[in-house]
């Protein structure tokens, strides 16, 4: 069914992910991150909470190879320090 010039995606989970993750996975312009694979979805398809579908595919459920190139926000923990030894018992 077409919306607008796009096809309308029935609530059917499998086959989103599934489109997500043809535009998520492709060689070519393949694992941009959530953004750009919501973009490329968007061009031909639509159905309700897209966005939180393609989030939801990159970040939750794991794509192992955005996992690995993830921006990690938090400091570096620092160097492992021994204990202090107690005096008395």
């Amino acid at each position: 069914m077409l919306k607008k010039g796009k096809v309308y995606m029935p609530k059917d989970e499998e086959l989103r992910v599934e489109i997500i993750q043809l535009y998520h996975d492709m060689l070519v312009a393949g694992h941009r991150g959530r953004w750009k694979t919501t973009e490329l979805v968007t061009r031909d398809y639509r159905w309700p909470e897209v966005t939180k579908d393609v989030g939801k595919y990159v970040y939750v459920e794991g794509c192992d190879i955005c996992q690995r190139m993830k921006n990690r926000i938090e400091a570096p923990v620092g160097k492992l320090m021994m204990n202090k030894v107690p005096e008395k018992l």
